[in-house]
This record gives structure tokens, C-alpha cells and sequence, in this order.
């Protein structure tokens, strides 16, 4: 490996991580406010969705936070971290496909899930 490649390889995983992170953000915005919508005395579905907006914020919430911190975590930390988000954003993603006016939310959870894919494929 030259060390242009490797450099290249940095570039590609700071941005990757940086774009995660931003995606991350995105979503816990989508779905926190997606579950502010919901009547909380609403039907079995909606608490559905509160909940699930609930989670997946928290959880996109605490993924950027972990990409943020300079080496304070280790790359099985991340790629652990990384991989519930991305498993949480989609659960989100199917439970607001069911509920009208989540489409936007939805569209959120599944862009954080692919920054979330191609993010793991920068580590080793």
C-alpha cells in the first residue's frame, strides 16, 4: 500500500464518518419530531410510532455523538454502535411506511441507514 492510497483511504473514511454523523443528526431531527406528532392516548399504532421515533432518535443521537469523539472509542465500539443504528433506523423506516404523513421521516431513517452502510465499509 503506497502512501497515497493510504491517505486516500483516511479521506474516504473521515468523510464517510463525517456524513454518518450528519445523517445521524438528520434522522434524530425526522423522528423526534415525528413522535412529538403522535396523541399520546392514541391507537396501538401510534404509540407504535412514538416509540419507535423515540428510539431511533435516541439511538441516531448517541451514534453521532460516539463519530464525533476523537479515538476515544475503539473501531469495534464503532462498527457495533454503527450497526444498531442502522438496524434501528430501518425497524423505524417500516413502522413509519404504515403511518400517512411519515413518508419524510421514513425517507430520513433509510438515508442514515445507507450513511450507516457505507460508513461500516471504510473499517476493517
Amino acid at each position: 500500500m503506497t502512501s497515497t492510497t493510504s491517505q486516500q483511504e483516511l479521506f474516504r473514511f473521515l468523510e464517510d464518518r463525517f456524513a454518518c454523523a450528519q445523517a445521524c443528526t438528520e434522522c434524530a431531527r425526522a423522528c423526534a419530531l415525528r413522535a412529538s406528532l403522535v396523541d399520546p392516548d392514541g391507537t396501538e399504532n401510534q404509540e407504535l410510532v412514538r416509540r419507535k421515533g423515540i428510539m431511533c432518535a435516541e439511538v441516531c443521537d448517541a451514534t453521532c455523538r460516539v463519530l464525533s469523539e476523537q479515538n476515544q472509542v475503539d473501531e469495534a465500539g464503532i462498527r457495533v454502535q454503527v450497526e444498531w443504528c442502522r438496524t434501528v433506523c430501518l425497524e423505524a423506516a417500516h413502522v413509519f411506511d404504515r403511518q400517512p404523513g411519515a413518508e419524510d421521516s421514513a425517507a430520513a431513517c433509510r438515508a442514515c441507514a445507507r450513511a450507516c452502510t457505507d460508513f461500516l465499509a471504510t473499517l476493517n
